[in-house]
């Protein structure tokens, strides 16, 4: 497709509304195994945990073979078969969402670029996210999201560079396919790289399942978070550098730095750096 016709997509929008329940915030909790109190009405909803609302419904015979929702509607029509999601930015500068309000985010495409990598042709598309609730603008989320060639026969992969060992915080996390299908469920995510084991290596051309990306930040976002009880995030990004397989365990990092800030990262299961973020406190 001629990049002139796929900037014709910049600045599209679209605004979605939805109830900030309880039930999938308790939902996310036990799947990320924590023993948290029930979430009632009034509660705050942590940061990240927005992405359990908000979802888009295509219609069954509207989805594409990725089981994604067809390209060209919302999302231009690329035509590289391989997406996923390869970072965000948040700034939570106004009050947070609360469980039992309605609230609504608004979508607008900011930027289409081409770049060629080692892998090929690539096409970045970058989407901000405006969440708002019933007090106004909560926080703003950039989300990018590359598309990229088809996986060459024989093709080798490129080793990620060792990631950090300095850890002030750490966790295991053992990502068996249930965990990645309970995620998926809760935020209504079909992408079948994450669920369909013959899918993603017949076709996509990817040794195992992949864990999801928003997956991985949201537990950097809770090390992070967790560790720091009684401060209140006032940004986080995350950059996706390589994949991580289901199967086999990876660590979750975090780091104290002087600034008081944390930087955060995803350590896979032979220690190379598969994300990396940071996240600063007011």
């Amino acid at each position: 497709m001629p990049l002139d016709n796929m900037r014709g997509w910049i600045g599209k929008s679209r605004t979605v509304e939805d109830l900030i329940a309880p039930w999938p915030a308790r939902a996310l909790s036990a799947t990320l195994n924590e023993d948290d109190p029930d979430p009632r009405n009034g509660d705050t909803l942590p940061p990240l945990w927005h992405w359990l609302y908000f979802h888009e419904a295509a219609l069954q015979s509207k989805l594409g073979p990725d089981g994604h929702a067809e390209r060209g509607d919302f999302l231009p029509p690329i035509p590289l078969p391989r997406r996923m999601w390869a970072g965000s930015r948040f700034s939570f500068d106004g009050p947070p969402l609360f469980i039992g309000e309605t609230a609504s985010r608004m979508s607008e495409i900011r930027s289409i670029e081409p770049k060629t990598g080692s892998s090929g042709a690539m096409v970045f598309v970058m989407v901000r996210h405006t969440l708002a609730g019933p007090k106004g603008t909560a926080f703003v989320e950039e989300q990018d999201i590359v598309y990229r060639e088809a996986a060459k026969p024989g093709e080798p992969a490129r080793p990620p560079r060792p990631a950090p060992t300095d850890a002030t915080w750490s966790k295991t996390i053992l990502p068996d396919p249930v965990l990645l299908f309970r995620y998926s469920a809760l935020t209504f995510n079909g992408h079948r790289i994450h669920y369909d084991h013959p899918y993603v290596t017949g076709v996509e051309g990817y040794p195992g399942l992949i864990v999801h990306g928003p997956l991985l930040g949201t537990l950097q976002m809770e090390l992070a978070r967790r560790s720091n009880p009684g401060r209140t995030p006032a940004t986080f990004e995350f950059r996706a550098i390589s994949p991580v397989f289901a199967g086999a365990a990876f660590t979750v990092g975090a780091r104290r730095e002087a600034d008081g800030a944390v930087t955060t990262w995803i350590a896979d299961p032979k220690g190379g750096l598969a994300q990396q973020g940071k996240v600063t406190f007011r």
